[in-house]
Parts: structure tokens; sequence; C-alpha cells
């Protein structure tokens, strides 16, 4: 075999190999997570609202209760629905 062919190859070998050892992303490393970061503070809508103590605005707290009672006894028991096989007989 040719002399010359063996250095090459063997250089060109020692080259791949210590480019598979390099990090290939150190830029990408550097910013990891400042995406989803920056995503998630455009989605709050008001950023000072934890400084403000004042309650919401809204009903009071014995008609709330009440319709929350209500929307827990919707699911409770069914309302027994009528048979249809009534529908039209005795007229």
């Amino acid at each position: 075999m040719n002399p010359n062919f063996l250095r090459f190859a063997s250089v060109g070998l020692i080259f791949c190999a210590l480019a598979a050892c390099r990090s290939t992303t150190p830029n990408l490393d550097a910013h990891f997570g400042e995406s989803v970061s920056l995503l998630q503070a455009q989605q709050i809508l008001d950023p000072s609202a934890s400084n403000r103590l004042a309650g919401p605005e809204g009903m009071d707290g014995k008609a709330a209760k009440a319709g929350y009672d209500q929307y827990q006894k919707s699911f409770r028991a069914p309302e027994p629905r009528p048979s249809t096989f009534v529908i039209g007989v005795g007229r």
C-alpha cells in the first residue's frame, strides 16, 4: 500500500475521532431554557396583580356558595327521565 495513503487515512481518522469528542452545541447549551422562560413571562396577563391586596369584585360569599352548592348537587343524582312509551298515549 501507498505510505502516503496510510498517513492521510490515519490523520483523517484522528481528526474524525477528535471531532466526535467536541461539544456540538456550545451556543445552544448556553441559552438552554431561555425561550421557555420568555414564553411563560409573555403569557402573564398582569405581572403586578400580586401587589394588589384588594379582593376580586363579583358576587358576595352567600350567593357564590349557593351557586357552587347547586352546581355540585347537579352531579349527585340525575333527573329521572319520563318514559318515552307514554308520549301520546291516552289521546
